[in-house]
């Protein structure tokens, strides 16, 4: 595996510590603390922390700070809901471009997710998850929509490792993405759509529910 570099490290070990509530919940968060926290200056902490905000991990507290947000299932939904009805609106156009080279790349992703397993950390898992529908989504050249849908996965982050780790998601998300890969390969633009509406929606209504009830929002 690639050595991180550090500040992307420290960006990967900072997402980590939000996902496993390790920072305070809507409490400003101060960059000295953070400094003294991850060992590093405090400038590779303000960059970081930028692309968070920037990311939707974290939100504006007062005039120029961040905190971490609650989850919170009514984002959480709204979140699921543009994906259900854009991925599949951007998938119809990248169908029919498709090529063998491109399934087979998809291919090798879900490859490398079912050997990884359990190794796989949320992060990872999360990264794998995107590349593999990025894959097949880049075909489409529609790079206005192709960049919403990426800031709607990355706003998805901090909820998307309750399925693979909280909810013991990762088996059917698989068998999903074989399905959703197999219609493309055969250019089904219907069923493939339909396949990752029900995807994306089968998984956000398991994800809500989870919210609702866990964490009381």
């Amino acid at each position: 595996m690639i050595q991180k570099q550090p500040a992307q490290h420290l960006y990967a070990k900072m997402k980590m510590d939000i996902r496993d509530n390790q920072l305070p919940v809507a409490q400003p968060l101060k960059q000295e603390a953070l400094s003294e926290r991850y060992g590093v200056s405090r400038i590779p902490i303000r960059d970081v922390l930028q692309r968070l905000k920037n990311e939707g991990w974290l939100i504006t507290s007062g005039k120029r700070g961040v905190m971490v947000p609650h989850l919170n299932a009514g984002e959480a939904e709204d979140l699921y809901l543009m994906r259900m009805y854009l991925e599949p609106l951007i998938l119809g156009h990248a169908i029919p471009k498709m090529t063998h080279q491109i399934i087979g790349k998809a291919a090798d992703i879900l490859n490398e997710i079912d050997n990884q397993g359990d190794k796989l950390s949320i992060e990872e898992s999360g990264e794998l998850n995107w590349q593999f529908h990025a894959c097949l989504y880049e075909t489409a050249n529609r790079p206005t929509l192709f960049n919403t849908i990426s800031s709607l996965h990355q706003q998805c982050g901090r909820y998307i490792g309750f399925h693979s780790h909280h909810l013991d998601y990762l088996t059917t998300s698989q068998n999903e993405h074989y399905q959703l890969l197999e219609a493309v390969k055969e250019k089904q633009i219907n069923r493939a759509k339909n396949l990752v509406k029900a995807h994306i929606s089968d998984a956000g209504e398991l994800l809500v529910a989870h919210l609702l009830q866990r964490l009381q929002f």
